[in-house]
C-alpha cells in the first residue's frame, strides 16, 4: 500500500477515494444518523404496502478496507414498497444502502442514484445489522404478519444509530449551613432540602438525561426514620431511593438518588428545574431527618443523544 497524496495541496484535483478517506477520519471509525430526529421510518400517512423514510442524512463506512466513509441526505419523505405478505409471516430490514460501482455492484453514477433505501427481505427475526459484504446502515426491521399488505407503527422496530452522539455532563454541589428538616406532613412529596436545586438549561439535542444527587451527611435523631426521595426534573418525578433507618440516638448517614430519564421534545432548548423531593411516611417510625452543617448535596447530571 502506498502513501496517498495528502489533501489541499493540488487544488481541487482530489480522488473521490481520497475525499471518502478524510470523511472516514472525521467521522473517526462510526457511522450511523447524524442527529436523533434523522431518517426516522414510520407508516405511509394512510397505511399501505410501504414506509416512509424521513429527512436527515447519515455516515455509511464502505464495506470493504480503505473503501472509506460516504455522506447522504434526504430531504423530505421518502417512500419505499414493502412486498406483501402471502401465508407466511416474515421480517424485512429498512437499509440506506451505498452501491459504489468501483467496489461493488454495476450502477452508473452518471445515470442512477448510487445512494437509495433498500429492503433487504426475509431476514432473521432479530436481526440488526445490513448483511455482510453491504455497504450501509440498518434504518428499520419490519415485521410483518402472515397475509399482511398495510404496515402499521407496531410493526416498525427503529434500528437507527447515532454516528457521533453529543454529550454535556454538568456537577453541582451545595453546603447547607443552618439545619432544616422535612417541611411536610409525613406522607407527603415536598421539596428539600431547599438548597438541593438548580436551574438546568437542557440542550437541544439531548433525548435522555441521567441524574444522580447525593446527599451525605443527613442527620437523624429521636426514633426510627422510614422516608423516599427522588428527584423532579420539571414535571418529570424520578423513581423513589428509600432510607431505613432503625436507630434511636443522632446519628449521620448518605443516600445516593439516581435514575435515566427521557427528556421530553418540549424540554430541549428550554431551562427546567431540578428538585430534590422526599416523602417521610411515619408509619415506620417517628424520628426526624435533617440536613445540617456538615451535609453536602451534589449534583451529577449527564445529557445525552439518542435517536428520537
Amino acid at each position: 500500500m502506498t502513501l496517498q497524496p495528502p489533501m489541499m495541496v493540488r487544488g481541487a484535483d482530489h480522488s473521490a477515494r481520497a475525499m471518502r478517506l478524510m470523511i472516514r477520519d472525521l467521522a473517526r471509525g462510526r457511522q450511523g444518523i447524524a442527529e436523533s430526529e434523522d431518517l426516522k421510518v414510520r407508516p405511509l400517512p394512510t397505511p399501505g404496502p410501504g414506509i416512509r423514510v424521513g429527512d436527515g442524512s447519515a455516515l455509511i463506512h464502505g464495506a470493504r478496507p480503505w473503501q472509506g466513509a460516504y455522506t447522504q441526505s434526504n430531504i423530505g419523505d421518502a417512500e419505499v414498497t414493502i412486498s406483501p405478505t402471502g401465508p407466511v409471516a416474515r421480517t424485512d430490514l429498512i437499509v440506506l444502502r451505498i452501491e459504489d460501482p468501483e467496489w461493488e455492484g454495476e450502477r452508473d453514477p452518471r445515470t442512477q442514484e448510487i445512494g437509495y433505501f433498500h429492503v433487504v427481505e426475509a431476514v432473521a427475526d432479530d436481526a440488526s445489522a445490513v448483511p455482510d459484504g453491504m455497504t450501509g446502515i440498518a434504518l428499520a426491521r419490519i415485521t410483518l404478519p402472515r397475509n399482511t399488505a398495510a404496515i402499521t407503527a407496531d410493526m416498525i422496530t427503529d434500528l437507527r444509530q447515532i454516528a457521533n452522539p453529543r454529550t454535556e455532563r454538568l456537577l453541582r454541589t451545595v453546603h447547607p449551613t443552618a439545619t432544616e428538616k422535612v417541611p411536610a406532613k409525613h406522607g407527603q412529596w415536598a421539596a428539600w432540602p431547599k438548597e438541593a436545586a438548580w436551574d438546568l438549561d437542557i440542550p437541544t439535542w439531548a433525548t435522555r438525561a441521567t441524574i444522580v444527587v447525593t446527599l451525605s451527611g443527613l442527620r437523624a435523631e429521636a426514633g426510627p426514620v422510614y422516608a423516599e426521595l427522588r428527584t423532579r426534573l420539571g414535571e418529570r418525578a424520578a423513581k423513589a431511593t428509600v432510607v431505613d433507618d432503625d436507630g434511636t440516638t443522632t446519628r449521620r448517614s448518605g443516600v445516593t438518588l439516581a435514575d435515566d430519564i427521557a427528556v421530553p421534545p418540549a424540554y430541549r432548548g428550554s431551562r427546567q428545574h431540578l428538585t430534590v423531593e422526599i416523602n417521610q411516611n411515619d408509619q415506620y417510625g417517628d424520628g426526624k431527618l435533617a440536613v445540617a452543617k456538615g451535609t453536602t448535596a451534589t449534583l451529577d447530571v449527564a445529557f445525552t443523544e439518542g435517536p428520537a
